[in-house]
């Protein structure tokens, strides 16, 4: 019998996945305690946050007496009895997909690929995180559901698409989630929140199931409160899936994470102003820089003149607009429960384009593709912020430089993880982004923990009392 005193439920809510996996293991608390710990926090804070849009309390704790008997029984999965949330474009068998779009209330037969391997990992399903409408957005003001508050500050907008997932990591309301990323919508939130988000390379982890916004650039995005969780997220759910047609068959493993901190190549972009970075991101992320004179080694300007970010952010936008046309097509048309004007709106503009246009637009993959080659001939990784500014009033103008600084990894099919880098004057947190070349997860995830724990940005996390 375990004598240890029991885990306050603060404790067990701050706590980073591999923590809870510890206590799991030892007895500490036993899966059953802490979906109640959880569905609780769920009830009694996610009114006013509302990372939430699908919670079921009775299939939690089906899931969890189950966890228990697996325990009992000693037959466990890496993830059981571990609470997750997932964001609502995905499949749940039995759930409805509603990719935050009015009209979508059928349940589903199937689960995506994803959530498959979490039920055969032990993770229990908490429910269905708000979103964007059809993910074309990064403030996470539903029209039709509502907006998620950024759990640092009410009013105030937890980014997007994926911003009910990263408010519920945020916030305490889960131990981590799985969204998508397509031109940011994992990284974006998570610099907002406060939060660690990884992008995996392209195709690492099958996307069949995630309703697609574009499928050549579409991600499985993961969120989580240390990097060292995304690292056990990432090896639960990354491998090749024949049933998605862009899943990446590896000929060898993950770029082990071997590379000496001091003698790193690092990659700085050689004036941020000029790229649209406010310039309280500019002095927040110049301070991080002088906290990792090691671990960051020699540090390069890189040339990005070729680049122009602003223009090549909308190419993946117009890459987006013009397949949702086909993808959402019966919600266009649906009269009863419409879509809003601005929806309607944006996927009208790739309507009123050509199909050269669509080309020039395809054709910015391949040029992103070539820059991601010359650039890490000549660096390890790229350090930059995360976002161009930080966390806004959900009732103010929205900027459209959000995913700027992140659709570069995107469109070369890159990884990109989003780490806590510290707090702007108003109080808000920011993200520092991380990218290296394709294949090279592992590392970056190493260089994220390094870094974090040389930064000690832990307590940036709101968890809500």
């Amino acid at each position: 019998m375990n004598s240890m005193p029991p885990i306050a439920d603060l404790d067990l809510r701050r706590a980073s996945l591999c923590q809870l996996l510890h206590w799991l293991a030892t007895g500490r608390v036993q899966p059953q305690a802490l979906a109640e710990v959880y569905q609780q926090a769920i009830e009694r804070l996610d009114p006013q946050l509302h990372a939430y849009v699908d919670h079921r309390s009775g299939l939690l704790q089906d899931q969890a007496e189950l966890a228990d008997r697996r325990r009992r029984d000693g037959v466990i999965g890496r993830l059981d009895g571990i609470p997750l949330a997932v964001k609502d474009n995905f499949d749940i068998a039995g759930w409805p997909t509603r990719v935050g779009l009015p009209a979508r209330g059928k349940p589903v037969h199937d689960d995506a690929h994803v959530v498959a391997r979490l039920r055969a990992s032990g993770a229990l399903l908490l429910g269905k995180t708000n979103m964007d409408e059809g993910a074309l957005g990064a403030t996470t003001d539903n029209p039709h559901f509502g907006a998620t508050h950024n759990p640092h500050r009410h009013g105030y907008t937890a980014g997007g698409s994926s911003g009910g997932a990263a408010a519920a990591v945020a916030a305490g309301l889960a131990v981590a989630a799985v969204g998508s990323d397509s031109l940011g919508s994992i990284r974006i939130p998570a610099s907002y929140c406060g939060v660690y988000a990884l992008k995996p390379t392209h195709g690492e982890i099958s996307a069949r199931g995630l309703v697609p916004a574009a499928r050549r650039l579409d991600a499985v995005g993961l969120l989580a409160r240390s990097a060292e969780d995304l690292t056990v997220l990432l090896q639960v759910l990354a491998g090749y899936d024949a049933d998605d047609a862009r899943s990446r068959r590896r000929r060898v493993a993950f770029d082990v994470p071997d590379w000496e901190p001091g003698h790193l190549r690092t990659g700085l972009l050689p004036d941020l102003a000029a790229v649209g970075v406010q310039q309280d991101v500019i002095d927040v992320f110049e301070a991080a820089l002088a906290k990792l004179p090691h671990a960051l080694g020699d540090r390069r300007t890189v040339d990005f003149a070729d680049w122009d970010f602003a223009r090549t952010r909308r190419a993946g936008l117009l890459l987006m607009e013009a397949e949702m046309l086909g993808t959402f097509a019966a919600d266009l048309a649906n009269a009863e429960r419409p879509v809003s004007d601005r929806f309607r709106q944006m996927l009208g503009y790739a309507g009123s384009k050509s199909a050269a246009d669509y080309a020039v637009a395809d054709r910015v993959l391949d040029a992103a593709t070539l820059k991601m080659r010359r650039l890490f001939s000549q660096v390890d990784v790229l350090v930059l912020p995360t976002t161009p500014q930080g966390a806004f009033p959900l009732d103010g103008p929205v900027p459209d430089s959000q995913a700027d600084l992140t659709s570069f990894a995107s469109l070369a099919g890159c990884p990109a993880v989003s780490l806590p880098m510290g707090m702007l004057p108003n109080g808000m947190p920011v993200g520092m982004q991380l990218v290296g070349a394709r294949g090279s997860d592992l590392r970056l995830l190493e260089l994220a923990a390094v870094c974090s724990a040389t930064l000690d940005a832990d307590p940036l996390y709101p968890v809500m009392a």
